[in-house]
């Protein structure tokens, strides 16, 4: 059976890496979204099986600089509300955070390199836990508060919150396992303005790639492979499931959304 990965992606460079090949064998056409192509707004938020919203450079609370985070956090607060499977990874793990109303602003620290997250008990009893022991790539300087409804699965020496998840749909890491050696190369070729600014080696981080990278990889595929399994035990709960049987498409719905939303009578949408 073929299922839909909805990918927002926001630099080339920041991609969906070794997930990529871990959706296909798990039966999903992967469809990826340019937010400075493609309006986020016009998106259907419930017509993917999966939403993957990926890193960036921007930070999630620089809505004015780019105003299509307002568009995906909307997209992300309607999909979590209809507990649909969503994964976010670096800065999307920030804007659900952010679409369900929590703070997301500047960090003490700025973590570049190859770094060990701790899973929590609960991470411990999760896909996490294969991440349990291996340093994994953090490139990031922001962090956010923990939603009311997510459970912690993971920390590390410099933030709480390195991974969590909401219900058994949404999953969302702070850190970059997605990362193969060729997108490490060319953020760290790319970087060396940002790794001079806070006194990094570029060597040393090519050194700690050698090292650590095949068991990051090896982490990766372990967890979102055992994560995407999980999914087929919650069922397609998407309220457009049978639309196909009605004739309706999602384009259909979603000019029906539009249409009830612009209505006095609406109501509007509550964060899950």
């Amino acid at each position: 059976m073929t299922r839909t990965a909805l990918v927002i992606q926001h630099d080339p460079t920041i991609h969906l890496g070794n997930i990529g090949p871990v959706l296909s064998e798990h039966g999903y056409q992967i469809r990826v979204v340019d937010v400075h192509r493609e309006d986020v707004a016009e998106l259907d938020p419930l017509a993917a099986d999966l939403v993957v919203v990926l890193g960036g450079e921007m930070g999630a609370y620089e809505t004015e600089e780019h105003p299509f985070l307002i568009a995906e956090q909307d997209l992300l607060r309607e999909r979590i509300g209809a507990e649909l499977p969503t994964l976010g990874v670096c800065l999307g793990a920030q804007l659900i955070a952010g679409a369900l109303g929590e703070r997301v602003y500047r960090g003490d620290t700025m973590q570049i390199g190859f770094r060990r997250v701790q899973p929590t008990p609960a991470g411990a009893d999760s896909p996490i836990r294969h991440f349990d022991g291996v340093p994994v790539v953090e490139w990031h300087g922001d962090t956010f508060e923990l939603p009311a409804s997510a459970t912690r699965l993971a920390s590390s020496s410099d933030y709480s919150n390195e991974a969590f998840a909401i219900g058994a749909h949404t999953l969302a890491v702070q850190f970059h396992p997605e990362v193969t050696d060729a997108m490490h190369e060319s953020w760290v070729a790319d970087g060396y303005n940002e790794l001079d600014e806070h006194a990094i080696d570029p060597d040393a981080l090519r050194a700690d790639r050698d090292r650590y990278s095949a068991g990051m990889q090896a982490a990766s595929r372990a967890a979102f492979s055992e994560w995407l399994s999980s999914l087929d035990a919650v069922g397609d709960r998407r309220p457009g499931a049978n639309d196909v049987e009605s004739g309706e498409d999602s384009d259909q719905r979603l000019a029906r959304k539009k249409s009830s939303s612009s209505s006095p009578h609406s109501s509007a949408s509550t964060p899950a």
